[in-house]
């Protein structure tokens, strides 16, 4: 699988939620080698902020919206920011296995969760769960540094996350 090619799907998305000064995080979400669905980070900004409308939360809506019957075991999720514990575990109960992300995420990052060490359900996911970070990661991180350097963006701003993205060479 072209991993590059589906991540800059992914970043296309990411740099429209820039754009619209949101949080510049964009997932796309595969099936066979296709694009079936995508999504990008909504309502970080301070007068419309919420903690749900995370990139593959968006993304995996399209999904069940557009495609539901698509067997969700064989898709991978792209993000260009690792995926935080909301968004992995939600991805994680609705089948998926296969995680491709760019940036790791030093605040809130989930995929280092370690699921033989919680109950029998996620257990059983963890020898079917394949992760491969750092893809395109420097693409994503010059978003992420445009981002926090921006007076116009507030969200996550003085953060554990911003100043580790601001430190990156």
């Amino acid at each position: 699988m072209d991993h590059e090619t589906f991540m800059r799907l992914a970043l296309q998305q990411a740099q429209q939620a820039l754009a619209n000064q949101e949080f510049p995080v964009g997932a796309v979400i595969v099936a066979g080698g296709e694009p079936v669905a995508a999504g990008r980070r909504e309502n970080s900004r301070s007068e419309t902020a919420n903690e749900l409308d995370h990139a593959e939360i968006v993304a995996l809506r399209d999904l069940l919206g557009r495609r539901p019957e698509i067997a969700r075991g064989t898709l991978t999720v792209y993000s260009t920011m690792e995926p935080c514990l909301m968004c992995y575990s939600a991805m994680l109960l609705n089948g998926f296995r296969n995680f491709v992300y760019a940036y790791e995420d030093a605040m809130g990052g989930g995929t280092g969760l370690q699921l033989v060490n919680l109950t029998p359900l996620y257990q059983a996911m963890a020898p079917e769960v394949r992760i491969m970070p750092h893809i395109l990661r420097r693409e994503s991180l010059d978003l992420f540094k445009a981002f926090f350097t921006s007076p116009a963006n507030d969200y996550w701003q003085g953060s554990l996350l911003a100043d580790y993205t601001l430190a990156q060479p």
